[in-house]
């Protein structure tokens, strides 16, 4: 369990300041991270609210990192205040920034933590989890002479690569890297595709982490489709930094030489990817320049702690993004609940796209796809 997305990411607890105010991300992390807090409280699951700031260290930066602060006050994100660069330093001595949008209710957690305590509320609930279960097919059941008038309890089957099946009334599908997949295997849309984004993380040498205390962020660029290099304190003390964002060549492609010629294969003929790419052109190769050379992601570093250097950092784990892409080449940004017609596409509801705040978001995210079940399969 959370073997994947959940087990790579950042371990952030956002408070949902970046998203457009009345969007459900916007909604959702707000709410998902009230939730989030409280879930921990009950469970005894350790947390810690070590904060965030949001440091412009450019003139030009700084109307961006205001207008943030006005949306973040527009989503009720709890406790927000720009500060000046006195007030940068006596929360993080070593940043440096003309400018910083302060957040103390960003924390940080374990979501593998997390996850297998969601996975125990649900075994005691009567839920059965498989793992090692790849789906290959979803299909009606045949109707046989031996089955009651009213017709078959569970008549959609869910088949495995080993041959096993699960008998089922309805399906609700939340696969991540494979949505796209499932969602075509059951006979509903390809469409959005899903395109991996690897993120390579650097870690701070251990004697050196003491130089971050909270989340140190940059401001974002609406330009690039990606949040830019950030300092991350983790749970077990150390600090993670980064990530950049490159094409996977591999849907799990956890390391730089991981390859899978499907996954890369249909990563590259696709006609939105390629015209994101075209439209990202000068950003995808500074990524890709910056994920083979250490120097370049320190100096981008150094902007906010000049004191790091190349010394004091070593190459970390990744995780890989299930970016959501329209044909047009547009990053799907928002929530994508999908099914199909007929007698299987009718009893299946796909979670598209549940984007990043999705960790963070998750228990209100949940409360959300039970309520789109009930609505949809009428229950």
């Amino acid at each position: 369990l959370a073997h994947h997305q959940s087990g790579h990411n950042s371990g952030v607890i956002h408070s949902g300041i970046y998203y457009k105010p009345g969007s459900l991300k916007a909604k959702l992390c707000v709410q998902g991270a009230a939730l989030c807090y409280e879930y921990c409280d009950q469970k005894g699951i350790p947390y810690k609210q070590c904060g965030k700031l949001i440091v412009a260290v450019e003139q030009d930066e700084i109307p961006r990192l205001k207008a943030l602060y006005e949306r973040g006050l527009q989503n009720n994100v709890r406790g927000l205040k720009l500060i000046g660069a006195k007030e940068i330093q006596a929360k993080e001595p070593f940043c440096r920034g003309l400018m910083a949008l302060d957040s103390p209710y960003t924390g940080i957690v374990n979501y593998k933590q997390v996850a297998q305590s969601y996975a125990e509320d649900f075994q005691e609930a009567g839920g059965t989890i498989l793992t090692d279960f790849e789906v290959t097919s979803m299909e009606m059941a045949k109707e046989s002479s031996s089955e009651s008038e009213d017709g078959l309890k569970y008549p959609v089957i869910v088949r495995s690569s080993k041959g096993e099946e699960i008998y089922c009334q309805h399906i609700v599908t939340c696969a991540g890297l494979y949505s796209d997949r499932l969602s075509e295997i059951s006979g509903c849309s390809p469409e959005p595709r899903i395109v991996p984004f690897r993120g390579d993380y650097l870690v701070l040498k251990p004697e050196k982490c003491y130089m971050v205390k909270g989340n140190i962020y940059p401001v974002p660029n609406p330009q690039f489709p990606f949040l830019g290099f950030h300092f991350t304190p983790r749970m077990d003390g150390s600090v993670w930094l980064g990530p950049n964002a490159v094409l996977a060549f591999k849907r799990e492609g956890y390391e730089l030489f991981d390859f899978s010629i499907g996954d890369f294969l249909d990563a590259v003929t696709y006609s939105g990817l390629r015209k994101l790419v075209l439209r990202n052109l000068s950003y995808g190769l500074s990524e890709m320049y910056r994920a083979c050379f250490l120097s370049a992601q320190v100096k981008q570093l150094q902007k906010f702690i000049p004191e790091v250097t190349i010394n004091d950092v070593l190459r970390g784990p990744s995780g890989v993004r299930a970016q959501a892409l329209d044909s047009d080449g547009n990053l799907v940004d928002d929530f994508v609940f999908d099914g199909g017609s007929g007698d299987t596409g009718s009893r299946i509801l796909h979670v598209r796209n549940a984007p990043s705040p999705a960790a963070t978001s998750s228990l209100a995210i949940a409360k959300m796809i039970a309520d789109e079940v009930k609505r949809r399969f009428e229950l």
